[in-house]
């Protein structure tokens, strides 16, 4: 069959840099508010609970035996722990909502089909998977935020002027884990991502100590991870101590944004044979 007679919707077109929409974009990331609007409580039951068990358990218990102790910039470690927690939370969130609920709206619900039908495009789709993605991660940062702030972790609500770079922290975990969810077989399939990835950074990014503490090639692998540079921002802003090289982390977490944007626009459009 000759090439040009092929329609061309037909025609692979998977590689090609993204095309956004931001209208359409947003239409998606509006669908899935008001899906979520129903589930308002039970949400926000998930954004407080485990979150506030370890900044109490851990903050406040085990705070007591590390303050005073060298590392801690001067601060408490409470304050310590919490905006680390913060960050983290803001990863967590996003990444769960990016792989378990994108693939049930991808494959069992088929919500994408019949977005598809419609006049937005796959790209549309995952640049307003992602928006919502990190939405959701910034509203769990934000909701412990403000919690650690009511409890004396942080110095007041300029506290509050680090949730643009949450969202920022949820668009660079969003792609990648958009990224994954296009290559998903089944739910079980998310225990790789979250386990070899997500929990190492959790562990290891400067949420619980200071990455200082750590030899000093393992500090090296983990400044390529983009925890390590969300806690660099939001640590400092919630806590009052100077930004170190700000630019360079906003920078690489833009850059993972992108990235994973890309991967996964061209991932999902594999998957659905365009």
């Amino acid at each position: 069959m000759n090439p040009t007679s092929i329609p061309r919707r037909s025609i692979p077109r998977r590689w090609h840099i993204p095309r956004l929409h931001p209208a359409a974009a947003f239409a998606v990331w509006r669908r899935n508010a008001l899906v979520w609007r129903r589930l308002f409580v039970s949400s926000l039951v998930f954004h407080f609970g485990e979150p506030l068990l370890y900044l109490i358990g851990i903050g406040y218990g085990l705070g007591r035996f590390i303050d005073g102790m060298e590392g801690m910039d001067g601060i408490s470690y409470l304050s310590f722990f919490a905006s680390g927690l913060v960050a983290s939370s803001t990863m967590m969130s996003t990444s769960y909502e990016a792989t378990y609920s994108a693939y049930t709206r991808m494959v069992p619900q088929k919500t994408y089909d019949g977005i598809i039908a419609t006049p937005v495009e796959v790209d549309d789709i995952v640049a307003g998977e992602m928006l919502w993605c990190a939405t959701k991660g910034c509203m769990a940062g934000a909701s412990l935020l403000i919690v650690a702030t009511l409890i004396g972790a942080f110095a007041g609500f300029e506290a509050l002027l680090c949730i643009p770079i949450l969202l920022l922290i949820g668009l660079a975990f969003s792609g990648l884990a958009l990224a994954i969810t296009a290559t998903a077989p089944s739910y079980d399939y998310f225990s790789y991502y979250m386990t070899l990835f997500i929990t190492p950074m959790f562990i290891l990014c400067g949420v619980f100590y200071p990455i200082s503490s750590m030899p000093a090639f393992v500090q090296g692998l983990i400044q390529v991870l983009p925890l390590t540079h969300a806690v660099a921002l939001v640590r400092p802003i919630v806590t009052g101590a100077a930004l170190e090289n700000p630019i360079l982390h906003i920078a690489i977490l833009i850059a993972f944004a992108f990235v994973g944007f890309y991967v996964a626009a061209i991932l999902i459009r594999r998957r659905f044979i365009l």
